[in-house]
């Protein structure tokens, strides 16, 4: 449970739905300033395999632009009023533009964006 929770505690990708977490105003970090929020959001932890493989990840980075094969742990929630999800992925071709989590209207998945690739939350169409 303790790992659990580290896991949790250590990454943060979250967003609300694709409009707003693909058109918001994604803040650019100085190498100093990320280096910075990378020592602040470091684990915390007894497990020297956590603490030398989990790694606080921001935008800017743009981690899924490259396959590299790695393992990555998205937490989320489909709105405020469900519960949080911990989804586990790899970074493969295979893997990208096919939804990977699924929760009530909405679902997860890399989606590529302004020739770029990253993680969108996106809400399936209603059914009117």
């Amino acid at each position: 449970m303790k790992r659990l929770l580290s896991i949790i505690g250590a990454i943060t990708l979250v967003g609300t739905s694709t409009t707003s977490l693909v058109a918001c105003n994604t803040q650019q970090y100085s190498e100093d300033e990320l280096q910075q929020l990378k020592e602040k959001n470091k684990i915390d932890t007894a497990d020297e395999n956590i603490k030398k493989n989990l790694v606080w990840i921001a935008p800017q980075e743009k981690p899924f632009n490259e396959v590299d094969n790695k393992w990555y742990y998205v937490v989320w929630r489909s709105n405020e009023k469900d519960n949080w999800r911990i989804v586990k992925f790899q970074n493969k071709k295979e893997q990208r533009l096919i939804k990977f989590d699924e929760q009530n209207k909405y679902y997860i998945k890399i989606g590529q964006y302004n020739g770029g690739f990253d993680i969108s939350i996106n809400q399936y169409p209603s059914k009117h």
